[in-house]
Formats: structure tokens, C-alpha cells, sequence
């Protein structure tokens, strides 16, 4: 059963920063909060005022795997002091990236395998996934594409074109998913020209956008954006990535309205991950906070194993006893299904619960 210990979830600010690191995102555009990104182990324990001979030598070890990358109003929400934030713990690099473990690869979806052509990822029979950019607002240590050579993907307006001839000729796609990276991550300039392309193929129905930027910078939801997403006559869903209710404040909520009213449907993936969301308590709550914010709970993945996170495993029994917990606590529409991609599958696997 589950014990009905609160959660805590306020908004919680690190105080006073060092001078060269801004602590406030006040008057700034969603693009130089970006750019002003925490991106040195050093600075980020410093912000948290974590000692450096504690957990500088690990967090380097780590970062010369896969760059750290925090925006500020993600580290406002971190509890200063506490090694164990679960916001923090999704950002900070340790010494356990370097170590290889079996089983854990760099490619654990195969996905490689699923590039038709350069950006162009087809996994299944009605979707196809959109690679815009390799870059993230945000390094998360547990990402399955930390390996993923974004190199390889970059887009020529040429490719663009070749992409659209490619959708065009499939009328099975009535879905495209724009990924990345984070393809919030663009500029709406070039969005808004991704959006008219894709409308010209008459078969597509929806387009759908996989993106973290609503969470970690709200301020990403700008009247630009909004402008291009009420113009397209395709539906809009926009997944977002929340994995504890800490990383929703007022300023998230506010995004998520400013989306609802735009005609955007809002869902929410999480994955399950050590240390971070590893209980139904957490989990419920989470649920519940954000369909108080107007975003429905979709997936809970099942953790990928991707090498250099092994250290945020959690068993499939053990993500099940809980999705079993939740179904105890929650209205059925609030808990997520638990699923686990499985590479040449056409579709998620849900992974049984009772």
C-alpha cells in the first residue's frame, strides 16, 4: 500500500550565485537563457553549494563522457546543499558514467538501423520521426541518445526537401514527431517553415513535438511560437518530459495554459530512474500535479540501457510493483502506462503490471 507522505514540490531558489553566473532569467528571452546555461561541473556545484573536493573529480569524469548543460530556471528549483535533489541528480555527472557495465550499449533502440534517409527516422507504420537538431536545452544523464551522432543528421535545405518527397510518398504517415535533440531548441523562424512543409503533405493529420523546453524554460513559450502553432491546420500535441512534480512551478503552469489555449494537447512522458521517481508515492504525485497544470500522464518508460547511466536502472518487477501501487491511489486516466521500447517492435511494449 502506499504510505501518503507528501511531496514535497515547491519552487525552491539556490540564492546568490557567483558573479559570473547569472541567477536571474528576469527580462531575458527564452534564447539567452539558453545560452547563458550552466555548462561546467564547477559552476553547478558551486550553485548548489556542494564542497568541489567532494564531487568535482566524478562530475569532471563524467562531463568528458557527455557535457553537462542546466538552464537556470531548472537549478531554481533545486534544493541548495542536497546531493540527493532529484532535479539535481538528473543533471549532475558522477564518476559512475565511466564505468562500463554488460548490457548497457550506446545505441540501445537500434536506432540507427531506423534512418531511411538523413533526419528521417521510420519505427513505425503511421509515425515518422523528425530529427530537427542534436541540440538540447538540457543534458539529462540518463538520455538514450547521449551517444546518438546528431552529426550525421545535420539538414541541408536539400535534405529538407528530400525528407518532404519522402512523406509525401507514404500514405500510411498521418503522424510526424519532431525530435531531436530538442527541437523546441530551434528557432521558431525555422519551425514555422518545418510546420508549412509538413502541411503541404495532404495525408498528414497531427503534428506531434517531443520536447523538455516548456519544463526547463518556460519562457520558451513565446508569441512566436504560439504564432506558427495557431496558423497550422494540422492538431498539435506536444509531449513534454517531466519526471518529478519539483520541476513544475508557476512559471511551467503558466507555459502548459498558454499552450492549452493555443489548441495544443498536452501529454506527459517520465521515465523511471534510481534515486529520482523511484516510488508510487512520488509518482502519484507527480500525476496529480500535473493534471492540475492541464498536462495528462502518457508513458512511464522503462529504463533504457544506455551505457554510461546504469547507475538510474530500476528493474522492470520493481517499475510494475509500483505502476500497481499507483493504480491503488489514482483514477485510472492519471496513471501512466508503463512501457519499454523494444528495438524492431512496431510499436511501445507495455510491460504487465497485474
Amino acid at each position: 500500500m502506499i504510505q501518503r507522505t507528501p511531496v514535497r514540490i515547491e519552487a525552491r531558489n539556490v540564492g546568490h550565485s557567483p558573479s559570473n553566473i547569472s541567477a536571474t532569467t528576469e527580462n531575458q528571452n527564452w534564447q539567452q537563457i539558453l545560452s547563458h546555461s550552466v555548462c561546467q561541473p564547477e559552476h553547478l556545484l558551486a550553485r548548489m553549494g556542494l564542497p568541489a573536493q567532494q564531487w568535482l573529480k566524478g562530475a569532471k569524469s563524467g562531463h568528458e563522457h557527455f557535457p553537462i548543460r542546466v538552464p537556470e530556471p531548472f537549478i531554481q528549483r533545486m534544493e541548495p546543499g542536497n546531493p540527493d535533489d532529484p532535479l539535481l541528480r538528473q543533471v549532475l555527472p558522477l564518476a559512475d558514467e565511466s564505468i562500463d557495465q554488460p548490457g548497457f550499449i550506446k545505441d540501445p533502440l537500434e536506432e540507427k538501423t531506423a534512418s531511411q534517409i538523413p533526419g528521417l527516422i521510420r519505427k513505425y507504420q503511421t509515425r515518422a520521426l523528425l530529427m530537427v537538431t542534436g541540440q538540447c536545452a538540457i543534458n539529462c544523464r540518463y538520455c538514450f541518445r547521449r551517444h546518438f551522432p546528431y552529426n550525421d543528421h545535420k539538414l541541408s535545405p536539400e535534405d529538407r526537401s528530400q525528407i518532404i518527397t519522402s512523406l509525401t510518398a507514404s500514405p500510411e504517415i498521418n503522424e510526424v514527431i519532431l525530435s531531436g535533440g530538442d527541437p523546441l531548441a530551434v528557432n521558431d523562424r525555422l519551425l514555422a517553415q518545418w510546420a508549412n512543409m509538413l502541411e503541404s503533405v495532404p495525408h498528414l493529420r497531427r503534428l506531434r513535438i517531443h520536447s523538455r523546453l516548456p519544463v526547463v524554460i518556460p519562457q520558451r513559450v513565446c508569441d512566436e511560437m504560439l504564432s506558427w502553432l495557431n496558423r497550422s491546420r494540422l492538431q498539435k500535441v506536444i509531449v513534454v518530459h517531466v519526471n518529478h512534480p519539483a520541476e513544475i512551478d508557476q512559471a511551467t503552469r503558466l507555459a502548459f495554459k498558454k499552450l492549452k489555449d493555443a489548441g495544443v494537447t498536452l501529454l506527459n512522458q517520465s521515465v523511471i530512474l534510481k534515486g529520482v521517481n523511484d516510488s508510487s508515492v512520488t509518482l502519484s504525485e507527480l500525476s496529480e500535479v500535473l493534471f492540475d497544470a492541464g498536462v495528462l500522464p502518457y508513458y512511464l518508460h522503462a529504463f533504457d540501457p544506455v551505457a554510461g547511466a546504469h547507475h538510474f536502472n530500476v528493474s522492470d518487477a520493481k517499475a510494475a510493483e509500483i505502476v500497481r501501487e499507483m493504480l491503488e491511489y489514482l483514477p485510472g486516466f492519471l496513471v501512466p502506462k508503463l512501457v519499454r521500447e523494444v528495438p524492431g517492435q512496431p510499436s511501445k511494449t507495455p510491460i504487465p503490471v497485474i
